[in-house]
């Protein structure tokens, strides 16, 4: 008679722990907490400035028109660009606005810019 060989079965303990319903709980726990987390807690306490009496002028808007040709106009005038630049400067809310024609040379909007920055104008936006 032949003798049936059975597999020897392994007696260690299995070594491997089973991650998934660890990680199931671990997800379960924190949308737990984000949900209870109250949404005051996210706000920032700041003391505002109160408003002085009387409205705000509107700040003074300044538009540099750089034409084609290369010619530079302020607010419709053209002549003597730097000195008037400067006074724009000293304005306390004055602003500027640039706009170039799509045709003009970058050279000559390069030296305009230039002279925007030489007169120490800060507060510049394009058109």
């Amino acid at each position: 008679m032949r003798s049936v060989s059975t597999p020897a079965i392994d007696a260690r303990p299995m070594a491997a722990l089973n991650m998934t319903p660890l990680i199931d709980v671990l997800l379960v726990l924190l949308i737990m907490f984000i949900l209870t987390v109250p949404m005051a807690t996210h706000k920032v306490a700041l003391d505002l400035p109160v408003p002085a009496e009387g409205a705000a002028s509107p700040p003074t808007v300044h538009r540099l028109v750089l034409g084609a040709d290369g010619e530079a106009t302020l607010d419709g005038r053209s002549g003597d660009l730097p000195a008037r630049l400067r006074a724009i400067a000293a304005e306390p809310q004055g602003q500027l606005r640039f706009a170039p024609s799509a045709e003009t040379r970058y050279a000559r909007v390069d030296e305009v810019l230039a002279e925007v920055k030489r007169a120490g104008v800060v507060r510049m936006g394009f058109e």
